[in-house]
């Protein structure tokens, strides 16, 4: 099974705990498109909150506030965000030295509120295209499983 949204689906019958499941998903999104760490984080009225992850190594901030980040202006403004240049955003919480791209697509539920999102992170500037716009907006509606 080498459909990286296949691989993706077939995570909803896997006998694991949702934590394992998120860091296989992480792991197959990171591969697909040689992402540098690739997170998935719950979204509660509160708080952004780790549930798997893949790269060199953990989140620095594996729980933040909503009012905090990318992956906060991400949830308030109820869309994508994506960051060609880290460095020039203000938002941008410090993870990794070497971060210079990031994006962070939502992950809507049923009644069409933010339940989670997909953190990308690229160690080049510019890192993001349109094919990987598509590619992630796609996982966000594969993996919704992962937060019902």
């Amino acid at each position: 099974m080498n459909n990286p949204f296949e691989q993706l689906g077939a995570l909803n019958g896997l006998p694991a705990d949702r934590a394992v499941r998120a860091r296989i998903a992480a792991e197959v999104i990171r591969a697909a498109r040689e992402y540098r760490w690739v997170g998935l984080y719950d979204v509660t009225p509160s708080h952004i909150t780790a549930i798997g992850w893949t790269g060199p190594t953990a989140p620095q901030h594996p729980t933040f506030t909503l009012a905090q980040g990318l992956s906060g202006a991400a949830v308030a403004q109820r869309a994508p965000l994506i960051v060609q240049d880290v460095r020039n955003d203000s938002r941008y919480l410090t993870t990794f030295g070497s971060t210079r791209a990031e994006a962070i697509f939502p992950v809507c539920g049923a009644a069409g509120e933010i339940i989670g999102t997909i953190d990308v992170a690229s160690d080049r500037i510019n890192a993001f295209t349109p094919a990987d716009e598509a590619f992630l907006r796609q996982c966000a509606n594969v993996l919704v499983f992962l937060w019902k």
